[in-house]
């Protein structure tokens, strides 16, 4: 077997996809089949963070949208991150990984205050680290987390793992059926064009530090581990160029 692209990576999870086709909550199988594909990359001696969004059980935006105050509506956004990585440690434990969560804010009674040396001596150790409670502050994204620990623990990669599309594409393709998937793209198209791809903070994160982003479908059963691998699949974007 080919040794693996990349040697340490932050795959990034939305909170959703943790619900499957259910829409809120954490559906037991998908949980399940992401933890195998997380173990299939750990068993390759790659060194794995993973950071998990909390829209499966609170939007903090749309708290925000219904007249909450923003901060608040935010830090309960933080804390439904804290459950999904909770749930999602205990999945990969059952399957043999050691896997440790740090939090952006101090719960130690459940987890690990952020540490970065922490963090990456645990990477070292090849335990399997998520990222819970965002960055720890309102009005920044868990795609922002996802940036910000991706440089500050030197990742080669970010693996955006989606589970309702396969890549970027210039419009919605499950509503326009001629929407067209790019295979490659600099981040200054995504802020250009508006792609949505991730927010324009983590964006902007991602291109300054020169971090590549891989945007893929993980309902395909592999396709973390072909994305470590350095296969083509779903969409690269480039950082500098």
């Amino acid at each position: 077997m080919s040794n693996p692209k990349y040697k340490r990576v932050v795959l990034k999870l939305s909170g959703e996809a943790l619900a499957g086709d259910e829409g809120f909550g954490i559906k037991p199988t998908v949980i399940k089949s992401i933890a195998e594909q997380v173990k299939e990359v750990a068993e390759l001696g790659v060194e794995i963070a993973v950071v998990v969004g909390g829209g499966n059980i609170w939007r903090g935006k749309v708290g925000s949208e219904m007249g909450m105050d923003r901060a608040t509506a935010d830090y309960m956004g933080m804390l439904a991150t804290v459950m999904n990585s909770l749930a999602l440690q205990d999945s990969l434990e059952q399957l043999g990984i050691e896997t440790r969560v740090q939090t952006s804010i101090d719960m130690r009674q459940v987890a690990e205050p952020y540490i970065r040396r922490r963090a990456i001596r645990h990477l070292e150790k090849n335990r399997v680290v998520i990222f819970a409670a965002g960055t720890g502050n309102p009005y920044f994204s868990t795609d922002t987390t996802a940036a910000l620990r991706a440089a500050e623990i030197e990742a080669e990669v970010i693996l955006m793992a989606k589970n309702n599309v396969d890549g970027v594409y210039n419009d919605d393709p499950k509503i326009n059926k001629d929407a067209v998937k790019y295979d490659q793209l600099s981040y200054l198209d995504v802020l250009k064009e508006g792609l949505g791809v991730m927010d324009s903070t983590a964006s902007s994160l991602c291109m300054d530090n020169d971090i590549p982003l891989i945007v893929f479908s993980f309902t395909e059963k592999g396709n973390v581990k072909r994305a470590v691998m350095g296969e083509q699949i779903g969409t690269l974007v480039r950082g500098k160029e």
